[in-house]
């Protein structure tokens, strides 16, 4: 019997199946869906069955385009049993889809070696994809002894530091003192955000059903200088959003104020309060492919490079569903680059 798109309309009952899959993605979770309904996308949840049996579960999102047309998205998904199953979703997608959706674009999860990643996938061809295709995991199924021992000689030294001059770093609820951080990094490296409301409807709705969303704070003397937003589920906790600020407070004296290493605190922490919260891995999100030293990305992914995880791929693969699909693959593609060159001068990605 073929695989089918059985509609759930149960936040917790989806939420239970998206976290129990050993293939899977918080970016799966419902709460990641009612953040991008602010955005003007709309949210489909499924399970995927075969028989009597779940398999998996999807959540997709329509993408309304110019000329009444959509294209479908499956961020990080779709949420499998085994990954054998992946040319049957396609199958259950195009008998579900309007005649109106004309491309579905998912973003399984594969090797950590570029070169074991396939070009097709059954119907599945490879794609760009939407969220950044390379990231580092780290486990944290290791002791934090071997988690400290497995940072770069430099990492180590500067949580030490940030200790000893008394940054504190944790779970917090200022959301004020993360979207102020949030905003002046993106100002400073001229990247692009959403609006308030995508990050505020994330928080709340993540962790209505199961899943988590939360911030974590680096601190020093009260200040908050460096910190994340971070979705989990399941296994894993994927930090998603953040960034840093100087401290520009007057110093004894009037000196200029030394660096405390807030970032190090920050990532070093969030790592060990993911452990503590029985997460297995930690997810760092976003780095380019190769490391180029003029982008604003070069000393960010040093810094994550720093603390030992490995890295894994996250490649784009689409289906058409309609012959206008290459057509509007490359107007979507032109798009972006018109965007990029509007904010920052040029059409290269961030990552």
């Amino acid at each position: 019997m073929s695989l089918v798109l059985e509609p759930i309309t149960e936040p917790r009952a989806y939420d239970e199946v998206v976290r129990a899959m050993p293939v899977t993605s918080a970016l799966q979770g419902w709460g990641y869906g009612e953040a991008r309904r602010t955005l003007g996308l709309v949210p489909f949840r499924f399970l995927l069955r075969r028989r009597e049996r779940t398999v998996g579960a999807l959540q997709l999102l329509r993408k309304p385009l110019l000329g009444g047309l959509n294209v479908l998205y499956a961020p990080r998904g779709p949420v499998l049993e085994d990954m054998s199953l992946l040319p049957e979703v396609a199958s259950a997608i195009r008998a579900w889809a309007r005649p109106s959706d004309v491309r579905v674009l998912i973003e399984p999860p594969f090797a950590r070696d570029l070169n074991l990643v396939p070009e097709q996938i059954g119907p599945w061809r490879r794609a760009e994809a939407e969220q950044p295709e390379h990231t580092i995991l780290v486990n944290l199924q290791r002791s934090e002894e071997e988690l400290l021992a497995n940072l770069h000689h430099m990492a180590r030294r500067n949580v030490r530091t940030a200790h000893k001059l008394g940054v504190h770093a944790g779970r917090d609820d200022d959301f004020e003192a993360f979207w102020e951080i949030f905003t002046a990094t993106n100002e400073r490296a001229q990247l692009g955000a959403y609006p308030r409301a995508y990050y505020e409807t994330m928080l709340r709705e993540a962790n209505a059903y199961g899943g988590e969303a939360y911030l974590v704070l680096a601190r020093h003397e009260g200040k908050a200088l460096a910190g994340g937003f971070f979705l989990a589920m399941g296994g894993g906790t994927y930090y998603l959003f953040g960034g840093s600020v100087k401290d520009d407070r007057p110093g004894t004296n009037g000196e200029v104020r030394k660096d405390v290493r807030a970032p190090t605190a920050f990532y070093w922490h969030a790592m060990l309060d993911a452990k503590a919260h029985g997460y297995r891995f930690f997810d760092f999100w976003g780095i380019p492919r190769a490391l180029d030293e003029s982008k604003h990305s070069f000393g960010l992914v040093k810094m994550k490079e720093n603390f030992g995880g490995d890295k894994v791929w996250y490649p784009g693969y689409d289906f058409a569903l309609s012959p206008l699909a290459p057509a509007v693959a490359r107007a979507l593609r032109w798009r972006k680059s018109f965007n990029n060159y509007r904010k920052r001068g040029t059409t290269q990605d961030v990552l």
